[in-house]
């Protein structure tokens, strides 16, 4: 007998509620956030997230990170609202990006997906 999407999307809004902000990295980020871009005007963005719905949930709107030149993203990692925040791990972009002036990366949907995992 399989799971059912309705606990998915339980388990999926008590985790979106503990996930408070996204970083940018240059390399896989290991089990502690490491290589998070840094420099110029780069900093960690709010996260918002939809009721999760079908086994999956979504972000409710864009992210938008300023990237310095000389930065090639290649993850995106995920941390806790916490006075100290927490890593709670990380994805890989499905396309590397390199800059070499400043400019914008846009995540435009990030999709917690469990019904297909």
């Amino acid at each position: 007998m399989a799971l059912q999407n309705v606990l998915f999307g339980t388990m999926l809004d008590a985790g979106a509620s503990e996930i408070a902000t996204a970083s940018m990295h240059t390399a896989a980020p290991g089990s502690d956030g490491s290589s998070e871009v840094s420099g110029g005007s780069y900093s960690r963005q709010s996260v918002s997230w939809k009721t999760a719905s079908d086994g999956s949930i979504a972000t409710s709107g864009e992210i938008q990170f300023a990237i310095p030149g000389g930065n090639t993203v290649t993850h995106l990692g995920l941390w806790s609202g916490d006075a100290t925040p927490v890593w709670l791990g990380g994805l890989a972009l499905s396309t590397q990006e390199s800059y070499g002036a400043s400019g914008t990366y846009t995540v435009t949907s990030l999709v917690l997906d469990l019904a297909n995992a």
